[in-house]
């Protein structure tokens, strides 16, 4: 659909699937109400010497239009529960997954990078500033923090999109790009008078490419 962006991650497909599915039910939902609407409105307009009746709800007709919502929704849910706990759930996230952190304040993103040790949070980790450099077909796990308001760590590309509350530990996200190429991390929260510029460029670096970024970020840095 022309309203989405190009999916570059390995979940992207099952979330895209879950958004048509509700898109459609929400259209056909739409158009029978406001169908049934104009149909009422033009069946019962106004008529010279036509009065009009009261009538008592149908409790059968109320369970029925209760029920079939209820319905729709505990299908979706289960629907979407196998991909989402994929998606969000750190722990589901593959062992050898590259490690990152992201940190977010007004109005600008810090990420930081192991070094040649490939461990994060050690001595030769390295930052860059509204840069996100990933590697293409392989699990990255990004550790996510606020300086001062909520953000939204927005990657539309990759269908990736978490609430960054400050103070709150743990936060994270992971995924896997599948095509390199350049994108864009956004937030998603509005934040303060610089929301909108509050952007970064996300580069997906082809095999063998992010190693060689890396090795030489490490050492300008």
């Amino acid at each position: 659909m022309p309203w989405l962006p190009v999916n570059v991650s390995a979940h992207g497909g099952e979330i895209d699937g879950i958004f048509y599915i509700i898109l459609w039910i929400t259209a056909a939902i739409f158009l029978l109400v406001e169908g049934g609407l104009l149909w009422f409105i033009f069946r019962y307009r106004h008529r010279e010497g036509r009065k009009a009746e009261h009538m008592h709800g149908n409790w059968k007709v109320e369970v029925v239009w209760t029920a079939i919502p209820f319905l729709i929704v505990i299908a979706l849910g289960a629907m979407s529960w196998g991909p989402w706990s994929a998606a969000k759930n750190p722990a589901r996230a593959p062992a050898d997954a590259v490690e990152l952190a992201v940190h977010a304040a007004q109005f600008e993103w810090t990420i930081t990078y192991p070094g040649p040790d490939g461990e994060l949070d050690t001595a030769d980790d390295f930052q860059e500033r509204n840069q996100l450099h990933l590697p293409v077909d392989r699990p990255v796990r990004i550790h996510l923090s606020s300086e001062d308001v909520i953000h939204s760590f927005f990657l539309p590309h990759f269908r990736v999109k978490q609430d960054i509350v400050p103070g709150m530990d743990g936060q994270s996200v992971w995924f896997q790009a599948t095509q390199p190429g350049e994108y864009v991390l956004a937030c998603a929260e509005l934040c303060g008078t610089g929301h909108t510029r509050m952007m970064a460029s996300v580069t997906v670096h082809a095999p063998g490419e992010f190693a060689a970024w890396q090795a030489e970020a490490a050492g300008t840095n």
